[in-house]
């Protein structure tokens, strides 16, 4: 009895200096705590890339009272797509499966916000109808797809022209206005991981000599319009853009990342957005993973944003913890180990073990290691130790 006691209150105490279980107002949303869902693919949508009742049931179990939830990339166009079995809110008979999504979360109590992308060059001519993936430039990678065949290389990618340019601007906008429709509180910019948007802004991709390439305005360009177009449909404060300074999915890259990222956030404050979202860069010991230049992280650009900062990149509770007493991020949002704790945010904040995660479901499956994870409870963490030890 008096081990449990000391163990309470050693928890009451943690909680009482804890920013990540403190509240906060994230444009018109009041959140309860800084735990975010981040959105993590994982490809099970039906075959017409509508919402699937697996994935309402998923996004369900993991909503909290007045936690926030950010979806999946949902593409807004058809040959926008990268992997099969990811969502698309592109059609209007799309829109019921988010709508049951946002309702589920919204039952709990729960935010949840939409994440819009297209994956340009990272595609293949099976997931666009064969016309071919697009891009700013034609830059030839090596990076892989999944179809029907499984993960294949990619299918050679073309320039876009200037007309089809504003084509998809104006498919983000119709999507967003999708995403209004459906009941939920705000959207994403998805502008990160090498997709269309981070191939834009970095001139590793963009070689363009138009009004869409060249010099840094040129290269924000596509990213600055696209979001004044989701901006248009919902106002800034219910709209957050996604970016990776420092990633190099997709194989991105940049000479001037700090230059690059600083610019396209001092041009966001424009827009007074709800958030911006940082993957920030991964770290072992003092020697990032990401090499040949300098991480740019959300601690340069901390200084630069007007408005909140939401950060990821594999953060415990301690990693989280830290981050928010320094300043450098306003909240955290978590990934795999969402995917194995539809409980979160309750386990984070009483300090209750963890589900370890199953990596061979990520991407695609069934219900098995996706909506079959319990809530905490003693017997369910036992029987999962075990079950884990037995794999």
């Amino acid at each position: 009895m008096e081990t449990n006691q000391k163990t309470e209150s050693a928890v009451q105490d943690s909680l009482l200096n804890s920013k990540l279980f403190s509240p906060m107002h994230l444009g018109r949303l009041t959140l309860a705590h800084r735990v975010v869902h981040a959105p993590v693919t994982r490809l099970r949508a039906n075959a017409d890339d509508s919402p699937s009742d697996m994935m309402v049931e998923y996004y369900r179990q993991r909503a909290s009272p007045d936690g926030l939830i950010i979806t999946e990339s949902a593409h807004v166009s058809r040959n926008g797509r990268g992997y099969l079995g990811g969502p698309g809110i592109y059609n209007d008979f799309q829109l019921e499966g988010w709508r049951r999504i946002a309702t589920a979360v919204h039952a709990r109590g729960g935010h949840v916000f939409m994440q819009l992308a297209h994956d340009g060059r990272q595609s293949h001519v099976d997931l666009t109808d064969g016309t071919g993936p697009v891009a700013p430039s034609e830059v030839p990678f090596e990076g892989q797809a999944l179809t029907h065949n499984g993960w294949v290389p990619v299918s050679p990618h073309r320039a876009l022209t200037v007309d089809e340019i504003h084509v998809i601007i104006e498919e983000f906008r119709r999507s967003a206005e999708r995403a209004l429709a459906a009941g939920f509180d705000g959207v994403e910019f998805h502008s990160a991981n090498g997709y269309l948007g981070d191939t834009f802004l970095q001139d590793g991709t963009n070689k363009r000599t138009d009004a869409y390439g060249g010099s840094l305005e040129n290269r924000a360009r596509f990213v600055l319009e696209a979001v004044a177009a989701l901006v248009s449909v919902w106002g800034g404060d219910r709209v957050g853009v996604r970016i990776s300074p420092s990633g190099q999915w997709g194989a991105i890259s940049d000479s001037n990342p700090p230059a690059t990222f600083s610019y396209l956030t001092e041009q966001l404050n424009q827009f007074g957005l709800a958030y911006l979202h940082i993957i920030e860069p991964r770290v072992k010991g003092t020697e990032t993973l990401v090499e040949g230049q300098e991480p740019v992280a959300a601690a340069q650009l901390r200084p630069i944003f007007h408005g909140p900062i939401i950060v990821a990149g594999g953060f415990d509770r301690d990693g989280a913890e830290a981050i928010l007493q320094r300043g450098d991020s306003d909240l955290v949002a978590f990934g795999r180990w969402f995917t194995s704790n539809p409980d979160l945010p309750k386990r984070l904040r009483l300090g209750l073990p963890l589900a370890p995660y199953v990596r061979e479901a990520f991407w695609g499956g069934n219900e098995q290691d996706y909506t079959d994870f319990p809530a905490y409870s003693e017997p369910a963490a036992v029987a999962a130790s075990v079950e884990s030890a037995s794999r």
